[in-house]
């Protein structure tokens, strides 16, 4: 929402691709501007339907985000996920190569942190060697490197954006920024039942959504297709957004026990906040992700605005605003 809000902005005729649902609101986050975009009924299983679309709208330039973007989910989906983030970016490219022999195209690839899982050193760079630790992260190395081989193979544009976690306050409840601040402030409204979440002590290097869809614009404005870690540069902990979020509200967290056991408490009520559960213990845990930006600062001049506060305050106070008034 935030790219195509972007690109409206900046007077470009903007299409997309949009899956059929039955409960017909996939498309909540952009409906302030839906009149002002092109909707295609499509699938990126679709091979057939993403040429003819590619054909029709001849677009100078194609950006691909769609995913099964969950890393939980992909557990009980891996096919499914593998059908959509590997193949599903091979049957893109390959609609895209047929449009490229017309005319020219540019073709950017949402890529994800989660690629270098069990780090092999920190902060992670453009050289730091891959280690996926979930189907999700799996699905998506093959995004990358058929990115990378159609532009060694077919000499297309076609560049990857190494994004670190990027947040907002339209990310979905189900993934745990957002489940933070939804659990603490209700339980500031009077929710007696704690907060559960997983690894406490993950380390997520967290920026803005709003920044990072400027650093994809800017990848493709490029005379030369090439590969970027977007990041912040800092890191913080499930713990520390916690906190970050708790403070904005007004509460004060006593972290009390280790691992499993841990729970957090409201200072001033005794009440417990913020219990740990396996439950949300990934498989093959991701322990520590840092990225290091310096290529996309010195070749795009792409610096991002929100620093960490900025970004949870915002989403404190969207959430606040929509929901406790």
């Amino acid at each position: 929402s935030y790219l195509a809000e972007l690109l409206l902005e900046k007077g470009y005729d903007v299409h997309g691709l949009v899956r059929r649902s039955s409960t017909g609101n996939n498309t909540a986050n952009i409906n302030h501007v839906k009149d002002q975009i092109t909707f295609h009924y499509s699938d990126l299983t679709d091979a057939a339907n993403l040429e003819s679309i590619m054909l029709k709208v001849r677009p100078d330039e194609v950006y691909n985000l769609g995913a099964q973007s969950h890393v939980s989910v992909s557990y009980d989906c891996p096919t499914y996920t593998g059908d959509v983030n590997a193949i599903g970016v091979l049957k893109l490219l390959e609609a895209v190569k047929r449009l490229a022999k017309e005319k020219q195209v540019k073709f950017y690839q949402a890529s994800t942190s989660e690629l270098y899982g069990k780090v092999k050193e920190t902060p992670q760079t453009e050289n730091t060697p891959f280690y996926p630790r979930s189907p999700y992260a799996v699905a998506k190395m093959y995004g990358y490197w058929i990115t990378v081989n159609y532009r060694e193979s077919f000499n297309l544009f076609s560049c990857n954006g190494i994004l670190f976690n990027h947040e907002s306050p339209r990310r979905g409840p189900e993934f745990v920024t957002r489940k933070i601040v939804q659990g603490l402030f209700n339980a500031w409204m009077g929710d007696r039942e704690p907060l559960r979440l997983g690894n406490l002590d993950a380390l997520r290097d967290w920026g803005h959504a709003k920044d990072y869809v400027e650093a994809m614009y800017l990848l493709v404005q490029q005379d030369v297709s090439d590969d970027y870690v977007i990041s912040s540069g800092e890191q913080h902990s499930v713990r520390d957004f916690c906190d970050m979020v708790a403070d904005y509200i007004g509460i004060q967290i006593e972290w009390q026990g280790e691992g499993l056991d841990e729970v957090g408490i409201d200072m001033k009520t005794g009440q417990r906040l913020i219990e740990v559960s396996e439950e949300f213990y990934r498989p093959a845990e991701v322990n520590t992700l840092l990225g290091d930006c310096t290529k996309a600062k010195q070749t795009l001049n792409w610096v991002p605005k929100y620093s960490f506060k900025d970004l949870v305050h915002e989403m404190c106070k969207i959430e606040h605003n929509e929901n406790y008034y």
